[in-house]
């Protein structure tokens, strides 16, 4: 490979595609003409109408968002979504709880900000270790909830959902900033989704949302009014100034999905990517240790250790110093596990995992 190139395999903010960050380049200064940038432009503006549209336009459009669901992109990441979930839907029944499915450190920091709003229930045995989804048939579903909550994809751990949870009716909240657009999904099996766009759809800064319409109107007192679902939806996300750079963003890398072939394009390449490092994980007997059950493995986040189980940290540090002398950058693991992780979000291509799969492969000739 080119040592002057570099790959990135950052867990977020991910990596964009070449061609958004050409086009927002050509356009930064004046945006279609305008003659000025999208930095400077009023967000009441029709300019901007017509960038916020199309980007919720190419979201309904590759989702397949059906018509009773409305789209929001709003402040504050899918953190700002850990409060606003609670404030607009613990309340739904008289019971004010939630059922959360923790099976990583966000879903579990969703559970402890929506403790503050009411009650909440893990409807599974606590994990001493974030490696699985439990099996659903140990679910304890309590039918008096309000919602269910999951992430789809934990980040941090590498656990990531291979399907729907059933909830017998309960209102379904998902968490799918890691992996949206990174596979198809049915919208309508879910009440609400959230996705800060930081890793698959956009930059930082906004974050989407996407809810029933009757499940709105529904928030508590206490919720502030720039969370309350209601008013953001019925003042289209413009009831205070939205993050305009970010959505414009976020469209440029929708049209680009789209014109990759859509989820289903995505779910293939990134089956062939993650495949790609999971197989030489498998075949290394043991130089590389993977803590993540087989059937929850993450597409989009690999964490895996180097030499033993628990890591060899000298070995594990050789390995980052070499790839980053090959341009491969941002290898490191979450500083709570360690490790390595390899983000493989949709822009990072098929070339780019190949490379560092051909780096383990030849890293693991010379130590094993």
């Amino acid at each position: 490979m080119d040592k002057k190139q570099t790959r990135y395999f950052g867990a977020g903010p991910g990596k964009l595609p070449q061609t958004v960050l050409l086009e927002a380049q050509k356009e930064l200064l004046d945006y279609n003409g305008t003659g000025i940038s999208v930095l400077e432009m009023s967000h009441r503006t029709s300019d901007f109408s017509k960038i916020l549209n199309t980007a919720e336009n190419l979201l309904r459009e590759l989702l397949d968002i059906p018509e009773n669901y409305k789209v929001m992109f709003l402040q504050g990441g899918g953190t700002g979504q850990f409060s606003a979930v609670a404030l607009n839907l613990i309340g739904l029944k008289e019971s004010r709880c939630a059922d959360y499915l923790v099976t990583g450190a966000w879903s579990a920091k969703a559970a402890s900000e929506a403790e503050k709003y009411g009650t909440v229930n893990i409807i599974h045995p606590k994990l001493e270790r974030y490696t699985t989804v439990p099996d659903p048939d140990s679910w304890t579903l309590n039918p008096a909830a309000s919602y269910v909550y999951y992430c789809a994809n934990e980040t941090i751990h590498g656990v990531e959902f291979n399907f729907v949870p059933d909830t017998k009716g309960v209102v379904l909240v998902c968490d799918m900033s890691s992996n949206i657009l990174s596979r198809p999904v049915d919208v309508s099996k879910f009440g609400l989704i959230f996705a800060g766009a930081q890793k698959n759809i956009g930059c930082a800064g906004v974050t989407a949302v996407i809810v029933r319409e009757d499940l709105l109107g529904k928030a508590l007192k206490e919720c502030p009014i720039v969370l309350d679902y209601k008013v953001q939806a019925g003042n289209n996300s413009l009831y205070n100034t939205p993050p305009c750079f970010s959505i414009y963003i976020t469209g440029l890398v929708l049209e680009w999905v789209k014109n990759c072939g859509g989820a289903a394009a995505m779910e293939k390449l990134n089956k062939e990517k993650s495949g790609l490092i999971y197989d030489i994980v498998n075949g290394s007997n043991g130089f590389y240790v993977c803590p993540v059950e087989s059937s929850c493995r993450s597409r989009m986040n690999v964490p895996f250790r180097i030499g033993k189980k628990d890591g060899d940290d000298a070995l594990e540090k050789k390995f980052l110093d070499g790839a980053s002398k090959l341009g491969m950058i941002s290898l490191k693991g979450h500083r709570s596990v360690g490790g390595i992780r390899a983000s493989l979000y949709n822009a990072v291509t098929l070339d780019d995992t190949r490379a560092l799969a051909d780096y383990m492969t030849e890293f693991l000739k010379e130590h094993l």
